[in-house]
């Protein structure tokens, strides 16, 4: 019996829970790799040779090579994790977030200076509202 997930429709979210924690443990265990220079060194050298020692799937590695953020998390990635990545890459948290979000870093940091983005449409797409909603 699947669980009911109230958060399911809130556009533009997925909610990293114990399902998307089981889609994206190997994506997520792979980052975790990443903390090892030894292992940071193997992957830099041959990307897809290294990702192809972790059981993802094609989709995972796919996102992977493409740096598609917003497809490792939709996959089961978490974002705590998936920094491991982006540092490899001398990526900060700033410089990743806006370009998820289609940003430029700049853009993104002055938005986020003027009160980040407004909740306009962020809310359920059932139109049901939760406690925190009222």
């Amino acid at each position: 019996m699947a669980l009911d997930k109230p958060y399911a429709d809130i556009p533009g979210t997925v909610i990293f829970d114990a399902d998307q924690a089981r889609k994206g443990y190997h994506l997520n265990q792979f980052c975790m790799s990443l903390m090892k220079p030894e292992n940071r060194a193997r992957f830099k050298q041959d990307q897809r040779r290294y990702l192809d020692e972790w059981p993802m799937t094609d989709a995972q590695k796919q996102a992977v090579l493409a740096r598609d953020y917003n497809r490792m998390i939709e996959l089961g990635g978490n974002i705590y994790f998936l920094a491991k990545l982006f540092s490899t890459d001398g990526r900060s948290f700033q410089y990743t977030a806006a370009s998820m979000t289609g940003m430029t870093q700049e853009a993104y940091a002055q938005m986020m200076l003027s009160g980040g983005r407004s909740p306009e449409g962020m809310r359920r797409a059932a139109g049901q509202t939760s406690p925190e909603d009222r």
